[in-house]
């Protein structure tokens, strides 16, 4: 949680509490006799330009094979599908203004989840593309808009359905974890994809992994100080994890979430599928003076919220120092996407609620390479609805040793140098790999 919790990768419109939708029916059969002609007119997807190629090209290895491209074309099946999921919508939201927002992230996931299939992941269809695509539209416009808007509170626990505790979620059947790692999943490349340990290696990650794995089973907690990419990035930890036998732990991670996440309308039900801790990030919190002293004691009740979690202890936390997403050096010609510094008082803060849990508390770094599954804006914006990318690539994660305990009240500084430190050396190594 961004945090910023990295959920949000489908806000792509910018929805009003006026606007009313009308329920939206998934269309099947996908029909091969539908004419394209017939349906609403799909352009193909955004081009980068030179530059943007070479940004894409900068962090992940398959920038090449990356979707959309101005090469590639989509086949009679997922062409079909696609033009029939953007008819569909638009007849039901009956919005012409939101059409243009629309086909551009449908078509975007359309030609990512293609080109996965073309990689040999028999599993990713036409057919399951569309699914996946309209879920997602129908939970962010029944939970994510007006009366039934789901409400965050200051903490949230993630909401399983029938994989959960029905009668607690208040009769959910809805398995929001899965549906989120289910959208997620086809745009990553796993088999090109890694997880790594500070000397680069996976068995490094390995070890690492089975000690945060005794040391959460013994009852003691667990941060993580991670650099923050992409919206995705909570889906990006889950299918890693799970690579890696630690699906179980990937479940229970807790994540700092931004605001943004919590009510931007198609961002909200992927974070009703996690363990949340949701506060007004430092970049955010600014942005009306009106309502700062409102944040801020949202932010308090937060984190009395989160010393309880680790009070219970065994709880294993994510969270992004820099308050928010990395962004990519625009003055670079290679594009490179530089680990946005994390602050320091957040670091300490983090420290001081472990010392207050009193229950052992052990620090770990967690480099994360997600940038070109779903780039954000080059420049922060306080607003919800910002227009998605997606792209077909790998990923990758490492996991740093624990963290040495360095630096007392004087040079408290000392620890947040390491722990960047140890991101930024494991994001280098990923980032080589991933060549």
């Amino acid at each position: 949680m961004k945090l910023s919790i990295a959920i949000s990768a489908l806000a792509v419109l910018n929805f009003t509490n006026a606007f009313a939708p009308r329920p939206i029916q998934v269309p099947s059969p996908i029909s091969k006799t539908t004419s394209a002609s017939a349906a609403v007119s799909v352009s193909k997807p955004f081009s980068p330009s030179p530059s943007k190629k070479t940004c894409m090209s900068s962090t992940t290895a398959s920038s090449s094979t990356a979707a959309p491209s101005s090469t590639m074309e989509l086949n009679e099946d997922f062409q079909t599908a696609m033009d029939q999921v953007v008819t569909t919508l638009s007849t039901a939201l009956n919005n012409p203004a939101m059409e243009g927002p629309l086909k551009h992230f449908t078509t975007e996931y359309f030609y990512a989840c293609q080109a996965a299939s073309e990689s040999g992941v028999e599993s990713i269809t036409a057919e399951s593309t569309a699914k996946n695509m309209m879920d997602a539209l129908q939970y962010g416009m029944k939970f994510g808009l007006g009366e039934e808007k789901y409400q965050f509170g200051s903490t949230h626990t993630a909401l399983r359905g029938v994989n959960g505790n029905p009668e607690e979620e208040k009769g959910n059947l809805i398995d929001f974890y899965k549906f989120g790692c289910d959208f997620f999943r086809p745009a990553m490349d796993l088999q090109k994809s890694l997880v790594l340990g500070q000397d680069g290696t996976e068995e490094g990650a390995q070890a690492a992994l089975a000690q945060i794995r005794s040391q959460l089973e013994n009852g003691e907690n667990v941060v993580l100080f991670a650099n923050h990419q992409s919206e995705a990035d909570p889906q990006v930890m889950s299918c890693l994890l799970e690579k890696v036998d630690m699906e179980k732990e990937a479940e229970e991670i807790v994540y700092v979430a931004g605001h943004k996440v919590t009510t931007d309308t198609l961002a909200i039900p992927f974070s009703m599928g996690r363990n949340l801790i949701c506060i007004h990030s430092k970049k955010h919190i600014d942005a009306d003076p009106e309502t700062k002293p409102t944040k801020q004691k949202q932010n308090l009740t937060a984190m009395n919220g989160m010393l309880g979690k680790l009070k219970a202890g065994g709880t294993m936390i994510w969270v992004a120092p820099s308050g928010g997403r990395d962004r990519r050096d625009l003055e670079s010609e290679t594009g490179y996407v530089p680990i946005a510094p994390f602050d320091q008082k957040t670091v300490d803060m983090f420290r001081l609620m472990g010392n207050k849990s009193k229950v052992k508390t052990h620090y770990y770094s967690v480099s994360m390479v997600s940038y070109d599954l779903c780039p954000p804006p080059d420049f922060v914006e306080a607003g919800v609805g910002e227009q998605r990318n997606v792209r077909f690539v790998p990923v990758g994660i490492t996991v740093s040793d624990e963290l040495e305990n360095v630096g007392g009240v004087e040079s408290r500084h000392l620890f947040t140098e390491n722990a960047f430190a140890a991101c930024q050396e494991g994001y280098d190594k990923l980032l080589e790999k991933l060549k």
